[in-house]
């Protein structure tokens, strides 16, 4: 079985990435191939890279606020090129407000300051698994 492919993303104009290299990080020691796109992109962008990259998973990481614009955008173009096969999470500030509106869209893992590595690692595991038995 192929290895599990991580698209990781800072949408947005959050310029502090230091999360999402710790969870790249995380993912590749979990044996995860994960490819990192870097700061500020924009949505497109995001998906564009997904599908280039042939992408089992895209993770957003936002500490901006701005999950509430950017998170449907990318859930929009996701559909349009139709990667529903895409397990989509996000991490970073998600106030408790916020949780509901963004798994209505789609997003299936949300994680916030304090998530374990393992916890985080466990779920694309899991959830990528049951998306490619199903």
């Amino acid at each position: 079985m192929r290895r599990i492919r991580v698209v990781i993303a800072k949408p947005g104009l959050d310029g502090h990435d230091r999360g999402a290299k710790v969870i790249a990080r995380a993912l590749r020691d979990a044996g995860m191939e994960v490819i990192y796109t870097g700061l500020r992109q924009t949505p497109e962008q995001v998906v564009a890279a997904a599908l280039q990259e042939d992408a089992d998973v895209i993770g957003l990481s936002i500490l901006s606020g701005a999950h509430t614009h950017i998170c449907p955008r990318v859930m929009d173009l996701v559909r349009q090129h139709g990667l529903d096969d895409v397990l989509v999470v996000v991490g970073g500030i998600i106030p408790d407000l916020d949780v509901p509106k963004l798994e209505a869209i789609g997003i299936k893992g949300i994680f916030r300051p304090g998530s374990a590595m393992k916890e985080i690692v466990g779920f694309i595991e899991q959830n990528v698994r049951a998306r490619r038995n199903s």
